[in-house]
């Protein structure tokens, strides 16, 4: 993992050498073309919507069209297997979340190497999970939960989308730090997920806070924490899970990846114009109102991001058994 992480770097690290061109020179080079941005999962799921906000963000200020290509399957993987196939030339690119890093030793079976075939770009948004429980569950606080479920060891059910994603890792790395008993009921996908939380059928989950801020807004779920190590601005009552569990932290993040073998220049390009959308009082509204945080930063920034939660995902997924296949 150590010459692999080095060499990660060394190709992130590569664009940050290429000089700054004037923005009018940048646009006329690239793009010429309509680029699609690839998304391993359908449409309207969080991982979606980012990829539209900062599409149409980059379509403005590149003066070319920013498609969203939606293939989903496998966890994220068969779009990530599509653009790493994808011609190297800038004109593919890949929304990058949280379960790349996940998948990574989640699924033992990939024909590709997430950190050996793509380049990092650009970091995006940083967004909590929210540890959130049926309005029959009578706890209104961690401790107050923890107690329960180790009052009622292996009664309460706790839903994910599936296998290895980051709702499903994030509730094993609770269950371990809190030294609870809760029964992993695996989806497809999050909306069916919540609907049996709702229901009833289910009676804690981590989700992310595009999928549920509505409903906790509504009042229709209990939140109890966010993941993130700081309370999240756009749920300023809602305490940290690591309020109560020293050391606990999840979240999903999201950003831009391109394959291996881009130009320099064009990496270069892209996290320029992302940083300088990520800027913008507008976008960083529409992306508060997700839930989430900016992060910006050079390709080695989101190199550093992605190899650490890869190897901290990677000892949950071994210790849990948190597999995907």
């Amino acid at each position: 993992m150590a010459l692999a992480r080095r060499r990660f770097l060394h190709l992130a690290a590569g664009a940050a050498m290429v000089p700054a061109l004037p923005r009018m020179t940048r646009a006329l080079n690239y793009p010429t073309r309509p680029v699609r941005i690839i998304v391993g999962y359908p449409a309207g799921g969080p991982t979606d919507i980012v990829a539209r906000v900062i599409g149409e963000a980059l379509s403005e200020r590149l003066n070319q069209s920013f498609i969203i290509e939606n293939r989903p399957g496998a966890g994220g993987n068969v779009g990530t297997e599509a653009a790493v196939r994808a011609a190297p030339d800038g004109y593919t690119l890949l929304l990058v979340g949280s379960p790349h890093a996940i998948n990574a030793t989640a699924y033992h079976n990939l024909n590709f190497n997430f950190i050996r075939d793509i380049a990092p770009v650009a970091s995006i948004i940083r967004v909590p999970l929210v540890m959130e429980v049926n309005l029959g569950v009578p706890t209104k606080t961690v401790p107050e939960f923890i107690t329960y479920a180790k009052d009622n060891p292996g009664k309460l059910n706790m839903a994910s989308p599936g296998f290895g994603t980051p709702q499903h890792v994030s509730g094993e790395l609770f269950k371990m730090m809190a030294s609870v008993n809760l029964i992993h009921v695996p989806y497809r996908g999050s909306a069916p997920a919540l609907t049996d939380l709702l229901g009833g059928q289910v009676q804690v989950m981590f989700d992310t806070t595009p999928a549920s801020i509505g409903y906790i807004r509504a009042g229709q779920i209990r939140p109890l924490a966010v993941t993130t190590a700081l309370r999240s601005d756009a749920l300023p009552d809602i305490p940290s899970v690591s309020d109560f569990v020293p050391g606990y932290e999840a979240s999903s993040w999201y950003g831009i990846g391109v394959p291996k073998n881009t130009p320099a220049e064009i990496v270069e390009i892209l996290n320029m114009e992302t940083n300088a959308a990520l800027a913008d009082s507008k976008m960083q509204a529409r992306l508060f109102d997700l839930g989430g945080t900016v992060i910006q930063g050079s390709p080695t920034d989101f190199a550093i991001l992605i190899l650490d939660e890869t190897e901290k995902w990677a000892k949950v997924v071994k210790i849990s058994g948190a597999r995907a296949d």
